[in-house]
């Protein structure tokens, strides 16, 4: 029941984003906010995340894994219910925020109960059951999402949290074991100055393609407030005598060459899902529905990848599962960057099964590596500052990809629209001005089908441009040293887990 339970409130996480995704066209009319702007409802949730994450390790010494997880679940659910309620653009980010900061420890919380529960011998297979539940996510989410928005309204996305965040929080009290609280002291002045430095460059990508970047006093001061907390951070956590994440962490290799891969990842597939979307049902035409069960086959294809190939990977040596993992999502984004306007499903399928199974080469390796060589006292550290390193690679992977698609499109109308002759225009412009009105609506037609291609065009430079960042990526792999010995004090691990 507690395996079901803490499954259950990482599924939920999960699920959330992934609905969301397919929802965001139809919020973006009814929240009156623009193309632009709608990328919000992503990138608040992710931003609050990467700002709460740093704090889980401090949480769970001083109150106890106990009662944080379980408030955690009972905030998502709250949240959950604003989030559907809300009827502007501003409530639904404000809401997005408090649900980005009480999901933000369900997926290192339900990490560390998986890892704790487990002997060193059982522990590849359990992060590979626990591969496999958190995978219903992307499964299921896009088909619910698709069916909920069209059947009902975008808003019952949010609220299909509640029930299965009821019945989580309320198995997680009665089941989690109670632990003493340690007086750890907490380096309140490191989180604040990772905090600002997070919202600051938030808020540069976010508000940078509005304001004109540096061309505007307000980017410029988010640009300002970021480089001087940011470099203040470093300074502070390499110096401090109890930073807010232990030192020690980072002088084992494969747990920061883990974090390198935990931010490509997450750059690179979140910017996908939150790209996809608009693309099927923008340029292709796609119902709700149908873009949902075309978003499915990643979920696929990474979940019966773990369930055939699960217990090979782990035996696998694991710079070679990433090679591979790196190597298929860059083919398939590779792939994505050649469709085409007028295509049939068949394509849009494959890259995504394709992209799946790419996915299950990474995630177990990089669980593993990560873990394999860590005292047990640092795993919810560490699991947090890895979620916290996926997360800031969604948030600036969503942000970059949305600013370079609304440019593109800008300048691949202007380009198009220059080249367009008398002879280029579907019907004879002599004739049709004579009609008043009808000429207006032909230049109209004429324009939908620049904006379609300009679209088109920057939706492949985008796929292009990240799949080229996942080949890149593997040359990361030398820094990673398979078989290390774990260090003093740290349980023996399995062949299997370096």
């Amino acid at each position: 029941m507690l395996f079901t339970s803490v499954m259950a409130a990482m599924v939920m996480q999960v699920l959330d984003t992934t609905i969301a995704n397919v929802a965001l066209p139809h919020m973006e009319a009814s929240l009156s906010a623009t193309q632009e702007t709608i990328s919000w409802v992503l990138t608040s949730y992710v931003l609050a995340s990467a700002v709460a994450l740093p704090l889980g390790g401090w949480l769970v010494d001083r109150f106890g894994i106990r009662v944080v997880f379980t408030l955690s679940v009972v905030a998502f659910t709250a949240a959950s219910i604003l989030c559907g309620l809300a009827q502007n653009l501003g409530q639904m980010v404000a809401f997005r925020v408090i649900q980005g900061m009480g999901g933000a420890f369900l997926s290192p919380f339900a990490q560390t109960v998986m890892l704790n529960s487990s002997t060193a011998e059982e522990r590849p297979k359990m992060m590979a059951l626990f591969t496999q539940g958190v995978m219903l996510g992307p499964i299921a989410g896009p088909l619910l999402g698709g069916y909920i928005t069209e059947s009902y309204s975008w808003r019952w996305v949010f609220f299909i949290n509640v029930p299965i965040g009821i019945t989580a929080g309320c198995v997680l009290w009665w089941l989690l074991p109670r632990q003493p609280a340690i007086r750890r002291p907490i380096d309140l002045t490191g989180w604040l100055l990772v905090a600002l430095a997070l919202a600051s460059f938030q808020l540069m990508l976010d508000r940078g393609p509005s304001q004109d970047w540096f061309g505007s006093a307000e980017v410029v001061s988010y640009g300002v407030i970021w480089a001087c907390s940011g470099w203040m951070a470093i300074v502070h956590l390499v110096t401090a005598e109890r930073p807010l994440f232990p030192g020690r962490m980072f002088a084992d290799a494969n747990f920061v060459a883990s974090l390198i891969f935990m931010f490509l990842i997450g750059c690179v597939m979140m910017a996908v899902l939150a790209l996809l979307p608009g693309l099927l049902q923008g340029i292709y035409g796609y119902p709700a529905v149908d873009a949902g069960w075309l978003l499915a086959p990643r979920g696929i294809g990474l979940l019966v990848t773990i369930t055939l190939l699960g217990r090979w990977i782990t035996k696998m040596d694991p710079r070679i599962a990433l090679a591979i993992g790196m190597g298929l999502s860059g083919w398939s984004l590779w792939l994505m960057s050649g469709w085409s306007p007028d295509m049939p499903m068949g394509p849009i399928f494959i890259t995504g099964l394709i992209q799946g199974v790419g996915i299950s080469f990474t995630i177990m390796p990089i669980n593993l590596i990560a873990f394999a060589t860590l005292p047990p006292e640092m795993r919810t550290d560490a699991a947090g500052l890895n979620n916290l390193m996926r997360s800031i690679g969604a948030s600036i992977g969503i942000a970059v990809c949305t600013f370079m698609l609304a440019r593109n499109i800008q300048v691949n109308h202007a380009e198009m629209g220059a080249r367009i002759t008398r002879m280029s225009v579907p019907f004879d412009l002599d004739r049709i001005t004579a009609f008043g009105g009808v000429s207006e609506a032909g230049m109209r037609v004429v324009d939908g089908m620049v904006n379609k291609q300009a679209a088109m065009i920057g939706y492949l430079n985008d796929f292009y441009m990240m799949g080229l960042l996942c080949w890149a990526s593997i040359p990361v792999l030398f820094f990673v040293k398979a078989g290390n010995a774990p260090p003093a004090g740290a349980p023996q691990m399995a062949a299997a887990d370096h």
